[in-house]
């Protein structure tokens, strides 16, 4: 569904990714793992185009996408969450939804119209919110959600978007482990038709939803198979601990 090609992004001479290749199937979660600083985000970063590669290609259903602006790549499907949690704080739940959905239909004023004349929205915004569990704080301000609900008013815009790949970014970073269960039970069940791309520290959640797993360390591919096949991984283990590895 979607590859990289010996991506590489270059620092003033530091190189933070370094040839990296992936391949991820279509319907799998793939999750992308590694000790912090080992270019997991800057992957996510160039995969859609917030970064452009130093070199490298990003392969979208077999067509070249390395030089397709972030709004164009969002349209092509590939559509990413962020670490922090990136919601319009005043706008209501159901407001959030709406305005993902004008921007994939090209709507952009839309949100200006009455709410007589924005029923199909409306109606699609419902139906994300029942797919995430969020029907009950549809009319709730975003600021005034937990961080594990805002973390699922942010897969509903995702979703909104219609993507071909999600790229998840840390979807569990800060949460509560009630938070954790919502989150993961709620990804597994988005998995239906999709494709996941995710960057997540919690291993339990790795091992528990995820087909295959790259292993990256110092910008480098260090491992790719199974969760058993990457946590049996001597260097993986190195890498983890912090000790040295050849």
């Amino acid at each position: 569904m979607i590859e990289t090609r010996k991506l590489t992004m270059e620092f003033a001479g530091f190189r933070a990714v370094d040839g990296v290749d992936l391949s991820v199937q279509r319907g799998h979660i793939h999750a992308l793992i590694g000790p912090n600083g080992a270019g997991k985000t800057t992957c996510f970063n160039m995969i859609t185009k917030f970064l452009t590669p130093t070199r490298g290609q990003v392969i979208l259903e077999g067509r070249d996408v390395t030089r397709t602006p972030p709004a164009a790549i969002a349209r092509d499907g590939i559509v990413r969450s962020f670490q922090i949690s990136a919601v319009f704080q005043e706008l209501t739940v159901l407001q959030n939804v709406c305005v993902a959905l004008q921007s994939k239909n090209h709507r952009v004023y839309s949100i200006l119209r009455s709410d007589a004349s924005l029923q199909d929205l409306m109606m699609r915004a419902s139906e994300l919110l029942e797919l995430v569990g969020l029907s009950d704080y549809r009319h709730e301000k975003a600021r005034l959600l937990s961080y594990g609900r805002k973390r699922a008013l942010e897969l509903a815009t995702t979703l909104a978007m219609d993507p071909k790949v999600m790229l998840l970014d840390e979807p569990m970073a800060g949460m509560s482990p009630e938070d954790v269960r919502r989150v993961t039970d709620l990804i597994a069940r988005l998995r239906a038709g999709r494709t996941i791309l995710m960057v997540e520290h919690n291993l339990s959640v790795v091992a528990e939803i995820s087909d295959r797993i790259t292993v990256l360390a110092r910008g480098k591919v260090l491992a790719e198979g199974s969760y058993d096949e990457v946590s049996a991984n001597k260097y993986v283990q190195s890498a983890y601990i912090g000790a040295g590895y050849e």
